[in-house]
């Protein structure tokens, strides 16, 4: 199976062919500065080397971009990086990347010059994601388990975000929908089944009021983050009385993101996850 593209590899070449005089001095920056920052036209400048710096991937937010300025964004990702994870993404996001990539596929055919062998498309619809992957292409499993609980039916689609992050950054889930504290007893098995899976960090998604976080970090010894939901109505409605309600825990341990942010929760339970799994070995 084909691995991630490692940057890193290609830099300590650079760096290598400038040590031993095959390259001057600006040429080795300009080619280091090629892996760092990628413009396509006049409408986007992606920084294609984050992942290697970070560890946290350059990621498409579609919400306010055009269909196709999405797609064209999208493919770039791929030819550099071997996949493109994309948020927010509605169907017309989706249809547009599909079409590029049936384009691909035809010019691939009529032998016009093209870097991508072929690109598999996955879409969560709940979660509005759109995953592109070219073929071969595989993510690196850090070793690293994230629990993922929701009060309500409804904050499922900002749990699935949550999952879909964890998945590109090399982290298992296990997940727990709707065991709310309308029915507080439907929490104890979802986490007896976490601790026996010895997750390492609890996103909890959470409308309303927003007490289950806070539940949650009262039970267990691992990090919690909160994500208030925009499920709510009237006075603190759409996900304020929700956030304040996270942000004024007593419960220490829980830290809280943005309204319906799963991405941000993902990312940070991931990179909580996988220092765990590091310092495990």
């Amino acid at each position: 199976m084909k691995e991630p593209t490692d940057g890193r590899k290609d830099m300590e070449r650079i760096l290598l062919d400038f040590k031993e005089g095959k390259i001057d001095l600006n040429t080795a920056q300009k080619e280091l500065n090629l892996f760092s920052i990628d413009h396509i036209s006049d409408m986007a400048t992606i920084d294609t080397c984050r992942n290697n710096r970070k560890g946290v991937p350059e990621v498409v937010y579609a919400d306010t971009k055009t269909p196709e300025d999405t797609a064209s964004i999208a493919i770039r990702l791929v030819e550099k990086n071997g996949y493109a994870f994309v948020t927010r993404a509605s169907q017309e996001h989706l249809e547009a990347i599909e079409k590029r990539v049936q384009e691909l596929g035809g010019e691939k055919e009529r032998g016009l010059s093209t870097t991508i062998s072929e690109i598999v498309v996955a879409s969560n619809e709940r979660a509005r994601t759109v995953l592109l992957r070219e073929v071969g292409f595989t993510f690196k499993n850090c070793g690293g388990m994230v629990g993922i609980l929701t009060a309500g039916t409804s904050d499922i689609p900002v749990a699935e975000e949550a999952v879909e992050s964890c998945r590109i950054m090399g982290c298992e889930t296990i997940t727990f929908y709707d065991v709310g504290i309308a029915g507080l007893h439907r929490i104890f098995e979802p986490l007896k089944r976490m601790i026996e899976e010895s997750v390492q960090a609890i996103i909890v998604v959470a409308g309303m009021e927003g007490a289950l976080p806070s539940v949650v970090s009262s039970l267990v010894d691992v990090p919690v983050i909160g994500v208030p939901s925009s499920v709510g109505y009237g006075f603190g409605g759409k996900g304020k009385a929700a956030l304040m309600s996270m942000l004024q825990s007593c419960s220490p341990g829980l830290v809280v993101v943005n309204i319906d942010n799963g991405f941000g929760a993902g990312v940070a339970a991931s990179l909580i996850a996988r220092q765990s799994s590091t310092d495990r070995e």
